[in-house]
This record gives C-alpha cells, structure tokens and sequence, in this order.
C-alpha cells in the first residue's frame, strides 16, 4: 500500500510540473512571431515626413510601426521638438516633453536619416486625446510587466527546485523498494518532496494574486517657486535620498505626480504641474539612471488636491509642489510560506 502511495505522489508531481512549462513554449512561440516584423532603414541625409505608433520606447530612441507594417528607429536630440498637431487654427499649438512619447502613441514624425539607417527626429507632432490615452494605458500595462517578467524569474526557479526534489523522490523510492525494510523512511522523504512541492505551489499563487498589491515605501515632496519648474538644491537633495533607496528595493515602481496653488489660470497651472513633474523624471533618470519602466507616468494635476489653504502664502507655497512616492509590490517581497513536515509514524520499520 505504501508503494502504490508513492506512485500516485510522483504522478501528481510530474502532472503539476508539466503545465507551466507548456505554458512557456506557448509564450515564447508568440514573442518570436512578433520579432518577424519588417526593419525600415532610411538613407543617409533623406528628409522624410512619416506617420505611425510607438511600439518600443528607450532614454534616447524608440522604434516606429509604420502603416504598411514596417519598423523605424527614431533617435531623439537635444532640439528634438514634440508638440501638439492641433485642429483648431485660432490658439496656439501646446509644447510637450519627450518623456511623452510612450509606447501606443501615434505620432507625425519630421526628420532626416542618419549614417545608421535610422530617423533623426526634428519635429514630432501628436494629438492631444491620443497622448491621454497613451499615458492612461502606459500607466497600468508599464507596472504589470515589469511585475510579470519578475514572477516569471522566480516561477522558473520554483520548477527547477520542483523538478530537483522530483528526481530526489525516484532514487529514494528505488532505494526503500529494494532494501528490507526501507519503506518507511521513504515515505518520511516522499512526504517532505511533497511539502516543499506545496510550499512553491502557495509561493507562486501569491505572487500572481497580489500583482497589483503596493506597499508605500517612502515618499517625499519637492517644493517650486510660484511659476517655476525648476528644481532646488534642496529638492535635488531630497530626490538623491529617495533614489539611492529605490534601487534597494525589489519590484519598485516611482509614482510621480505634480501640482500648483491657485494662483493664476487654470490651464497655465495644468501645464507647469506637468513640467515639474516632468523635471523631477528627468532628474531621477539623467543623474541616477532610474529605468523609464520603473517610473509610473507621470501626471500634472494642476490645482486639483491641495493640501493647504490657497487663501494664504504658507498655504500656496506647500501646494506648489511633486509628490514622490517608492511603490513595492507585496507579492514580490512577501516571505515563503514554512514547510510543513510530516510527523513520523509511531511504528517501527518492519512491523
């Protein structure tokens, strides 16, 4: 009877280890497929205008998809102009950061090739709802990779170690089936296999429920002079602190968001939040080599949530500000759970 037990064990072990890894080739199947796509090179010196969305964004290029399907490399520079390609002829076009440009954006590029084959960007232009709706989704899609390359990190450990305590439980099983008397330590060691199988299988079901489970690690607030977004030595400061602790951490994200008093129109205030957002990006990502994927997109809310009276100085002053905040992901950090072990039985081998 103890035999026919640790056969249905490994049969539930090998079971269980084989659906994840059907699981990878499947998805590995589809990443090669999306490589297949078609490089689009553009002539050394070439002025050319094109048309088309973002499908890979880094610090100082990202690549774009044309309409007939092919890649583009676009490089950016230091006069690099991003704005708004407006409909309404009466007001003027609004002016936008680079660290606008995300993945899913469709753009109107103006530029020349370069030696490389790729487009040297000159003028970028984009629509005002198409930007908001890029930011909308970079904002739950960015964290929830980075979250699910990690787990698929560790989810690949959790099987190797399966698969290790699998081939520990067959020479064991071999040796207690052929030694007198040996079955009952082999069932002492199939039933520890069997708790540590668990314990991974109740890691990883963590792991996937708490995807979108944070932690507020730190966070700090920089403070701007009344229409101004640039940063203070203080405040560079305070963003050195907070950076140094975020590559301490594992499975961070940086939410970034600004805002500004009261004081002058309402879609003055709602663009010079969003520079001093955008100020507090590039600060994290030029002086500290912060990831762009690890920062959520960041935001400018103009007058919206104070947190002092705009009727007072004291007051405006604490609502010219960013909040920073390090954000950690509890599935990632949460302790395994503890094996449980098997209690030994009361009779001796060979009774």
């Amino acid at each position: 009877m103890k035999r026919n037990l640790i056969g249905l064990l490994l049969c539930g072990i090998v079971l269980g280890l084989s659906l994840p890894v059907v699981a990878q080739e499947t998805s590995k199947e589809k990443s090669a497929q999306s490589d297949s796509s078609r490089v689009v090179r553009v002539p050394a010196g070439q002025k050319q205008k094109v048309r088309g969305v973002i499908i890979k964004r880094d610090a100082d290029n990202f690549i774009l998809r044309d309409a007939t399907g092919g890649d583009i490399q676009v490089n950016l520079t230091n006069v690099t102009k991003v704005e708004e390609k407006k409909s309404n002829p009466f007001r003027r076009a609004r002016n936008y950061g680079t660290t606008s440009l995300l993945r899913g954006l469709s753009v109107e590029i103006e530029g020349h090739g370069d030696g490389s084959g790729a487009l040297v960007a000159d003028k970028i232009k984009t629509r005002d709802y198409e930007l908001v709706a890029a930011q909308t989704t970079n904002s739950l899609v960015v964290p929830v990779e980075g979250r699910v390359g990690e787990a698929e990190n560790r989810l690949s450990q959790a099987e190797a170690n399966a698969q290790r305590l699998s081939g520990q439980l067959d020479e064991l099983t071999a040796i207690s089936n052929a030694a007198r008397g040996g079955a009952k330590a082999a069932q002492d060691t199939a039933d520890m296999a069997v708790a540590g199988v668990e314990a991974t299988n109740k890691r990883i079901d963590t792991i996937v429920s708490s995807l979108d489970d944070y932690d507020a690690k730190r966070g700090i607030t920089v403070n701007f002079k009344a229409g101004s977004y640039k940063l203070s030595p203080e405040s560079m400061a305070s963003l050195d602190e907070i950076a140094a602790q975020a590559k301490t951490e594992k499975a961070y994200v940086i939410e970034i968001t600004g805002f500004a008093s009261a004081e002058g129109k309402a879609e003055f205030n709602k663009k010079l939040s969003q520079q001093r957002a955008d100020a507090v990006v590039r600060y994290l990502a030029d002086n500290h080599m912060i990831p762009l994927r690890r920062i959520i997109t960041p935001h400018g809310y103009g007058t919206l949530n104070p947190v002092a009276d705009n009727e007072t100085r004291e007051g405006r002053e604490q609502n010219r500000r960013v909040e920073v905040k390090i954000l950690v992901n509890k599935g990632m950090t949460a302790p395994a759970p503890p094996v449980q072990m098997a209690k030994p039985n009361s009779t001796g081998a060979g009774q």
